[in-house]
């Protein structure tokens, strides 16, 4: 018997569930730039019941972006509305294209594809803009591949070692992000990056390669003051 204290008041949205998380991941609408920091707020409330938390989140929550705006369950409905839009006028069509065209041999082709290729790219991609780009930068860092464990649970890819610290890279193809200027970290992984922080003292840095190179460079002046931070 399910008991107040463990009972869920997530909605089961059965087999439309995988549509509407993939729209809402594809076009970004549950990121902090447009509910707020969710997993934060929470925790500064520390809710006894989901109507105090509700409360909390309409007073306190505002989008992170350069021009904050306030959360308002009209703003929730307007998300929704979206969403709608985009499965309905955009998805479904482009699904049913697919589907369509869809055949045996591709089914084939792309397992072996996101098994050998892809994954054959991506170890070729870290190791260029780590020895080729970081390692150059920094000589006095030493740079060590992540374990499966830290990788899969903390979106690691190398850890930066300054001393006994260290500060964590990940590397992301900027296909993931055509415009990476407007890349949003999911919160499960801001709340990995500072689980990683408060383990290794550093800071996450995410990288974007460009054919092997770092796309944005910029990220090299961050870095030297996280290593200029560790030292001290």
């Amino acid at each position: 018997m399910r008991t107040e204290k463990n009972k869920k008041y997530s909605k089961d949205f059965g087999k439309k569930e995988k549509v509407l998380n993939y729209a809402c991941q594809t076009y970004q609408l549950s990121r902090p730039n447009k509910v707020g920091v969710v997993m934060a707020l929470i925790r500064e409330c520390q809710p006894k019941t989901i109507e105090e938390w509700e409360q909390w989140y309409f007073e306190k929550a505002f989008t992170e972006s350069k021009k904050p705006v306030k959360m308002t369950p009209q703003i929730l409905v307007e998300l929704g509305e979206r969403l709608y839009e985009k499965i309905i006028e955009v998805i479904i069509p482009e699904w049913q294209a697919a589907f369509s065209e869809l055949s045996l041999q591709d089914c084939k082709n792309y397992i072996k594809n996101l098994t050998i290729n892809r994954t054959f790219d991506g170890f070729i991609r870290e190791k260029s803009v780590v020895n080729g780009g970081l390692a150059k930068h920094f000589p006095e860092v030493r740079f060590i591949e992540s374990d499966n464990d830290l990788d899969h649970a903390g979106d690691i890819d190398y850890l930066g070692f300054v001393g006994d610290k260290a500060f964590g890279v990940q590397i992301k193809p900027v296909t993931a992000q055509a415009n990476f200027g407007n890349y949003s970290v999911s919160e499960r992984m801001k709340n990995n990056f500072l689980d990683f922080e408060k383990k290794y003292q550093g800071k996450v840095f995410i990288i974007f390669s460009l054919d092997g190179e770092i796309g944005n460079a910029e990220i090299i002046k961050d870095i030297e003051t996280e290593i200029r931070r560790l030292k001290e």
